[in-house]
């Protein structure tokens, strides 16, 4: 017997938004349920940046905020949606619904690059431009949708605004961590004075590409507005992908900072949901054969992609530090170049059966659970941060830009993992690699590292345990206080 179902989403046309379903058996029955929890839970809309690794946090907040009584509606371009539609189950198909707002096609913005996973470095600009003029699409969506509330990411400083003219309340949700948002603020607010944190020190390369940031930030706040609008925007509350364990410095003096009150709703990582396609299996096969804890993973997010010194200097790491390792090496969509090629000659051949080299994509979770993992070489992503501490694995600390730096520096602090250290020009060195590698895998002098990452992925567990109680409550006062402020 086929369980019914009932798949409703809002598809935006020119002009006005349409709503479509998919039914089978007793779909009428199903389709009362959806609009009884509609009538008597609050409807929320979630908004997030174009990013994976924006949409795949603002997803697990989303499953959260269901079990109390809320009705999700998460708002992203089709591509974008697709990306966390399999990780939507039974379970949650009646109360989160997928709502697909369309970019306008530009001439070097096709559909398919209306994410920034695979696109260009050069594009990203452009697509946070074709978002920007999806503003009256928006627009629709809100009035369609007439919601109790919206969670909006940072990079959307225009949500308020929209809102604001709908006497809607809005909650920024940041799904990066405390240490550099706070860090960047305090540069922004107190320019020449350090920062509190002593721990957080930049070197000069890594100072020079972040004051680079900063400038552009502060140009766009000039301009139009920008991050710092999208967080004096937000009602009261800032909600953060964090928890008090990890950051609790960090967000005390955040909400100094943007005289509003932090609330953490982390660690949100995805559930671990097995991936059963043939790529999978072979290399979970490889790592079944592996000892215990032998194992580094290595992988530097979806959006990063190394240089062919880079992975040069990678690679002579992995094949000197004599640890077992899979790697996931990525390539820009609009890059044509084999696999063969952009590793150093004769390389797989001379690492044999004690390294697997993938191209693309990896199952990372399920990676990262497994007993043989005993490391993660990160770019120190914020995603890749919270998903190793919550398996317990520590982290060979290897950041690349933006605010991967400052999120090395905590996995330094508070003992999870270490730094590889580079050069006075931000060079890597394949020595350094496989000192550091050796050291957090399966050196004595580690030891301590790899207990404090057990330790924080029982904290974790306990932390996820306790659920975002905080977090509903503020939300629902702040909806309460609007409804009154309306009538």
């Amino acid at each position: 017997m086929h369980e019914a179902y009932i798949n409703a989403y809002y598809l935006l046309n020119t002009s006005r938004v349409f709503v479509f379903t998919k039914h089978q058996n007793n779909s009428h029955i199903e389709r009362e349920k959806v609009m009884d929890a509609q009538q008597t839970c609050m409807k929320t809309l979630m908004v997030p940046w174009l990013a994976y690794g924006h949409i795949s946090p603002f997803l697990e907040l989303a499953k959260d905020l269901t079990t109390k009584n809320f009705h999700i509606y998460l708002c992203s371009t089709p591509i974008n949606l697709n990306s966390i539609k399999k990780r939507i189950t039974q379970k949650y198909s009646l109360s989160i619904e997928l709502i697909e707002i369309h970019l306008p096609v530009l001439p070097d913005l096709p559909s398919h690059h209306h994410t920034t996973n695979g696109l260009p470095r050069h594009l990203v600009p452009t697509l946070k431009l074709a978002f920007d003029m999806s503003k009256d699409n928006f627009a629709h969506i809100l009035d369609t949708i007439k919601p109790d509330l919206i969670i909006y990411d940072y990079n959307l400083p225009w949500v308020p605004t929209f809102a604001a003219r709908r006497n809607i309340p809005v909650v920024e949700f940041m799904i990066i961590g405390m240490a550099i948002c706070s860090f960047s603020l305090h540069m922004f607010k107190k320019p020449g004075v350090k920062f509190p944190f002593p721990v957080i020190r930049l070197k000069g390369f890594q100072e020079a590409e972040f004051q680079k940031v900063l400038e552009y930030t502060l140009k766009v706040e000039n301009d139009e507005e920008g991050p710092l609008d999208a967080m004096k925007g937000s009602c009261k509350i800032i909600l953060f992908n964090t928890f008090t364990e990890l950051e609790g410095k960090y967000m005390d003096y955040h909400s100094i900072l943007t005289e509003k009150k932090i609330v953490p709703v982390g660690p949100l990582v995805q559930e671990l949901v097995p991936d059963e396609t043939e790529e999978t299996e072979t290399i979970m096969k490889w790592l079944h054969n592996k000892p215990n804890s032998s194992t580094v993973y290595v992988s530097f997010g979806s959006e990063y992609y190394l240089s062919n010194e880079e992975r040069e200097e990678v690679a002579h790491g992995l094949e000197m530090s004599g640890v077992n390792f899979i790697w996931v090496v990525r390539f820009p969509l609009d890059e044509k170049v084999s696999l063969e090629e952009a590793l150093p000659l004769s390389f797989v051949g001379r690492v044999g059966g004690r390294g697997l080299v993938v191209e693309g994509w990896a199952p990372q979770a399920q990676i990262l659970a497994h007993s043989s993992t005993g490391g993660f070489v990160s770019h120190c992503g914020w995603n890749s941060v919270l998903e190793s501490l919550k398996f317990g694995v520590p982290i060979v600390a290897m950041p690349m830009h933006l605010e991967q730096p400052v999120c090395a520096k905590l996995v330094g602090d508070v003992g999870v993992g270490v730094e590889v250290e580079r050069d006075e020009n931000g060079k890597l060195n394949r020595e350094e690699i496989a000192q550091v590698i050796r050291k957090v895998v399966v050196g004595e002098s580690g030891e301590g590292v790899r207990i404090k990452a057990r330790q924080f992925s029982e904290r974790i567990r306990m932390r996820r345990e306790e659920g975002i109680g905080e977090a509903v409550e503020e939300l629902v006062k702040i909806c309460e206080e609007s409804k009154l402020v309306e009538n």
